[in-house]
């Protein structure tokens, strides 16, 4: 067991615009889901509709929500990194 001191903790001056920005995204993909949620309480026999490719509705939406997580990672991502460089003075 090593006693060093404990490792310095630096403030992140992007941390408010990284929550902001999460904030939002989570609650864009929540009122998404809520969608999906209500669709499936409301009138389930709908998810059963076939929609494109011979996929039906619960399929399609439940890869669209997939695939909508990923690009809001990656909008996150380039967003925030966009951020850090700017507060680091890089362009």
């Amino acid at each position: 067991m090593l006693h060093e001191p404990a490792q310095q903790q630096h403030h992140d001056p992007s941390s408010g615009y990284k929550t902001v920005i999460g904030a939002w995204m989570f609650l864009i993909y929540a009122i998404v889901y809520v969608g999906f949620v209500t669709i499936n309480l409301v009138n389930a026999s709908l998810m059963a509709k076939e929609i494109v490719f011979g996929l039906n509705l619960a399929c399609v939406y439940g890869f669209g929500l997939i695939l909508l997580a990923m690009i809001m990672a990656l909008i996150y991502n380039f967003l925030c990194t966009k951020k850090e460089n700017q507060l680091k003075g890089q362009k």
